[in-house]
């Protein structure tokens, strides 16, 4: 990925300086036309704005600690996957040095940066977010969260949850569906042709949250409920692997038990964080 926003600021004409633990790593984007400096606080040192894209927050954690006392006036512009609080301790740490920071996150693969299909969530001070626009907007599709360092993260890793906690159910589907014989292929375009309709049904739900009334979205809890018993059963019939099924008929049997079995699916959410 790094390599990925270093060749793309380099396509717009950006006199831009690398730097990688392992400088082999840096030989492409030198031919590309990069300034390559193998040592850390020079290669901070030739510019004011620095863009880091590391393995994970550990490794910034480390690459900051040596640079620390020598990076007044600069802005930090880290793009690593990384927790809100570790992206407000950073702020906290810019600050201290004198210097800027914003934090970003990306939605994309290495190849679609530079392109309208590489989504950047960013969040930090609004004065600071303004002047970098010029340069973060190069990378992608930009969506700014406000001044909380940490707010950019938490959307990230929600709609990175949610993506994951998809594809294993997806995943474990397909498992259950290639057991009876259906063609893969035809089944993955239904699922996609499905998931269409599902936009206005999670403004619904969230709208039902809002209100707390939790109308019976997907049909009454009670209904839902009898059916998770067939879709837990033919799984088992097949070995295949039922525990986020149990888990939720669990949470259906309990809201039914406190006498909302009329209430909707989104009801459940009423239950999530006190098990």
């Amino acid at each position: 990925m790094g390599a990925a926003i270093a060749h793309t600021f380099i396509n717009r004409g950006y006199d831009t300086v690398v730097w990688n633990r392992n400088a082999e790593k840096c030989k492409p984007l030198v031919e590309a036309g990069a300034a390559g400096i193998e040592i850390l606080s020079e290669a901070v040192a030739a510019s004011n704005q620095v863009v880091i894209c590391l393995l994970n927050n550990t490794a910034v954690y480390e690459v900051l600690k040596q640079v620390a006392g020598a990076v007044a006036g600069k802005v930090f512009i880290n793009l690593t996957s990384g927790t809100p609080a570790q992206a407000r301790d950073f702020a906290e740490w810019a600050e201290r040095e004198n210097a800027s920071y914003i934090d970003g996150k990306i939605l994309a693969d290495p190849i679609d940066i530079g392109t309208a299909k590489a989504q950047l969530l960013f969040s930090g001070k609004p004065t600071v977010f303004d002047a970098q626009y010029p340069l973060l907007e190069k990378l992608g599709a930009i969506t700014y969260y406000g001044e909380d360092a940490g707010a950019a993260a938490v959307d990230f890793l929600a709609q990175v949850a949610i993506g994951y906690e998809f594809l294993i159910g997806f995943l474990h589907t397909l498992q259950l569906v290639h057991t009876e014989g259906v063609d893969l292929t035809a089944f993955a375009q239904r699922v996609a042709g499905t998931l269409q309709g599902y936009g206005p049904l999670l403004s619904l739900m969230v709208n039902e949250i809002k209100l707390g009334t939790y109308q019976p979205d997907l049909g009454p809890l009670q209904v839902q409920a009898a059916m998770f018993d067939d879709l837990i059963n033919h799984r088992k019939s097949k070995n295949v692997e039922t525990l986020r099924m149990q888990e939720i008929k669990n949470l259906m049997d309990r809201r039914i038990a406190d006498g909302h079995g009329a209430q909707g699916f989104s009801s459940l959410f009423e239950l999530l964080g006190k098990q």
